[in-house]
């Protein structure tokens, strides 16, 4: 029986278990959407091709399953690169579908033909040119193998038009063919006792966590070594939620807005056990005086990330899972009662402050109200900016996969379309997304695409008239010149907006207002509710590690 080459598609993607797809149709792609019209894939009509991309993403975050999006050609392929790239520099499993012209038109500047293999060539795992519908099988076969396994990334698949109309007679070859792709597992076992002979060695270990424990599902792993050795942990922007914050063990996040006494725990530690993290420039600051008296152990799957930025005594190339269970028993019980002891002291020395009271909504007392009208159970997403970090500094976080953010690339306008992707993803959980005012209209036609599904997405507005971080540097390092950083005379009614797109819109102007609005906005189920918190203009996230200076050198904000 003949097959077009859309359906080949659809049905290589039915075998990988997709279950959501989200995308919008243009000339290049009406093959493949018109077979989408009846397929058991619930595909997500979206407002614009980057919130596609980020629908994916966000999907793919909060239930680590590979996120699939589509764009016709040119300028809908194009729209999704920024999309494509935050998911790559976050190691997120995503398989991009874009439209082409046809293929005797390729080269030939033919009407809305971008070069995608070309442009996504730095910022995907691995991309296709489909040139033969009877390859549609094998190649998303192992688009979905490459895009999931080792450190995980965006693969692209471009897909002329001919070639999905295309029709083909008898049984598709799906087997793989990728005899130079071998991703790493099990460390080397010498290199694991090495590990363990440091640690059981170490009086002053402290972990540092980042994302690549989340993708590999070692969380438990992780918690009982912590558990087990008396190991501080103190993770990454990416690895929040990967060991309970509420745990004594946890020193939050380190680096440029990290608490003092993560920092602090690093900078005086004799081990750094590093999991899953790559040495970021955000977290190890001015690099000679990074850990500067500790031994350092890397964990890491992807080989190239090890050596890049610091130097490492112990290196262990491998998937982390697998080597923090083969690495638990050979680590000793150890009571390491001055260490932590000196930590406490740090704790209680130094905590996560602000200046509280006044007649000003403070963000940083939105998001505390925000963890306790949730109980700690939200799956929270964030734009990128200064919310971005309260939400990392005042939410506690006790479970992988509830915390989700662009961490590498920084994407503004991530957090709408990523919100709705997890919302997708994960229907049993609340879902908030943590925005501002600059980010929020990035992407703000996504809204529509909420509204028109339902979704009971709580966004927390915090609007403070600026383009948040960037008018805090510009106040403590430019004299205050808010060069093009005010937003608040241009700015929309937002709440109005919210209800033009039929979602439920919330002011907030009082501090004393703020516990209501939550619990209003808690309450309304299968509708989107914005609550646009009116904060304090000039507040500023603190604690800071100024650029070019070494983490243990803070701005505290409380002089």
């Amino acid at each position: 029986m003949a097959r077009r080459g859309g359906k080949i598609l659809v049905d290589a993607l039915l075998e990988q278990g997709v279950e959501h797809l989200f995308g919008l149709p243009g000339g290049a792609v009406i093959a493949l959407f018109d077979e989408l019209y009846e397929a058991p894939i619930k595909t997500i009509l979206t407002r614009h091709e980057q919130g596609a991309g980020h629908m994916a993403d966000g999907y793919a975050r909060a239930t680590g399953k590979v996120g699939v999006c589509v764009a016709t050609s040119g300028p809908g392929a194009t729209n999704l690169v920024t999309a494509i790239s935050t998911a790559y520099m976050d190691s997120i499993p995503l398989v991009a579908i874009t439209g082409q012209v046809k293929t005797h038109l390729i080269g030939n500047d033919a009407f809305q033909e971008a070069d995608m293999t070309g442009i996504s060539r730095p910022i995907t795992k691995h991309n296709y040119l489909v040139k033969d519908a009877r390859e549609l099988g094998r190649i998303v076969r192992e688009a979905f193998y490459i895009a999931s396994t080792g450190r995980p990334g965006p693969v692209l698949i471009d897909l002329p038009a001919d070639v999905t109309a295309q029709s083909v007679e008898g049984e598709i070859d799906t087997a793989m063919q990728l005899p130079g792709y071998r991703p790493s597992a099990g460390g080397h076992p010498g290199q694991i006792r090495k590990a363990a002979e440091a640690i059981n060695a170490s009086a002053r270990p402290v972990l540092y966590v980042g994302g690549g424990v989340i993708t590999s599902g070692a969380s438990e792993q992780l918690r009982e070594l912590a558990r087990k050795g008396n190991i501080p942990v103190t993770t990454t922007l990416m690895g929040l939620g990967v060991f309970p914050e509420t745990d004594p063990l946890s020193l939050h996040m380190l680096g440029m807005h990290g608490t003092v006494y993560a920092n602090y725990a690093v900078t005086h530690c004799d081990l750094l056990i590093a999991v899953g993290a790559r040495f970021d420039d955000r977290i190890t600051g001015k690099i000679e005086q990074f850990a500067p008296s500790a031994k350092i152990i890397h964990v890491d799957v992807d080989p190239t990330s090890i050596g890049k930025n610091v130097r490492v005594d112990i290196p262990v190339v491998g998937d982390a899972g697998a080597i923090l269970t083969e690495l638990l028993p050979l680590v000793q019980q150890h009571q390491r009662g001055e260490w932590l002891e000196k930590i406490a002291q740090w704790k209680r020395d130094f905590p996560l402050s602000y200046r509280r009271g006044g007649d000003e909504v403070k963000p940083q007392a939105v998001i505390e109200e925000l963890y306790r009208a949730t109980e700690g159970e939200a799956i929270v997403v964030t734009d990128v900016g200064q919310h971005q970090m309260w939400a990392a500094q005042y939410y506690q976080y006790t479970e992988p996969r509830t915390f989700l953010s662009s961490g590498g690339l920084g994407t503004m306008g991530f957090g709408l379309p990523a919100g709705i992707g997890a919302q997708f993803g994960r229907p049993d959980k609340q879902v908030v997304v943590v925005t501002s005012d600059g980010s929020l209209q990035m992407n703000i036609q996504e809204m529509a695409t909420a509204v028109l599904h339902r979704l009971p997405i709580k966004i927390a507005l915090l609007n403070n008239g600026y383009l948040g971080m960037v008018r805090q540097w510009q106040e403590l390092f430019f004299d205050r010149r808010y060069s093009h950083t005010y937003l608040a005379n241009g700015n929309p009614d937002f709440v109005k907006l919210a209800e033009a797109y039929g979602a439920v819109g919330i002011l907030v102007e009082e501090p004393e207002e703020v516990a209501g609005a939550l619990e209003r906005a808690m309450a309304l189920k299968e509708v989107p509710v914005l609550m646009d918190f009116h904060t304090a203009p000039e507040e500023n996230v603190f604690p800071m590690v100024p650029a070019g200076e070494a983490i243990d050198q803070m701005l505290s904000g409380m002089a």
